[in-house]
């Protein structure tokens, strides 16, 4: 069975191929306590708990897949509600990393973002700033020393890599190639590691 997730009327994501989210989960070491910006299917925070991270707090601004996970719709997302690492929150993540929210107040070790498609395909207009430098900077004054920022992207933006370069000199991209059919996809993870 194909899982497949609509939000806003705009695809967001199926479980037909979730590599490029698992490498997400991978950015993190065991032991990490890790901010996921987006529950989605739960394949990010699943991966997470694999790899014996320390704590999750996963922010979601859709009430309804929180929901779904305490309410065990999709066994995956229930796994994940279940497990005493995970706290899941209903709120916007970007006002969560700007302070505008007293809980959860990090710091993390792993700020991990996948709200939307990249910034070139969002599910929430209002998500623009999200990937503008002064969002970025803010998310990254909230890692731990030698903590890492990471954005799931749907394929290179310029504008995102050029913000992260003069946010911090240990921005890269990271290109994960996959196969859907007849059609080969670059994804891309941006990331950046705060001073240790």
């Amino acid at each position: 069975m194909v899982e497949e997730l609509i939000v806003n009327g705009a695809f967001a994501m199926d479980s037909v191929e979730t590599g490029s989210e698992r490498a997400l989960a991978a950015l993190a070491r065991p032991g990490a306590r890790v901010l996921v910006g987006g529950l989605g299917l739960g394949f990010t925070a699943e991966a997470l708990l694999e790899a014996r991270v320390g704590w999750v707090d996963v922010v979601e601004i859709e009430e309804a897949l929180v929901s779904w996970a305490h309410e065990a719709v999709i066994p995956r997302l229930a796994q994940v509600a279940r497990d005493p690492r995970v706290r899941l929150w209903v709120a916007d993540v970007a006002e969560v990393l700007q302070g505008q929210r007293s809980e959860p107040a990090g710091p993390w070790d792993a700020i991990l973002l996948d709200v939307d498609n990249g910034p070139d395909f969002l599910i929430h207009a209002e998500n623009a700033a999200l990937y503008q430098r002064p969002a970025l900077a803010s998310a990254h004054r909230r890692l731990t020393p030698g903590g890492v920022l990471a954005i799931w992207c749907q394929g290179e933006h310029a504008e995102l890599w050029a913000a992260m370069q003069t946010l911090t000199p240990t921005a890269r991209a990271e290109r994960h190639t996959v196969q859907r059919g007849r059609h080969r996809i670059d994804y891309v993870t941006y990331t950046g590691r705060a001073g240790e």
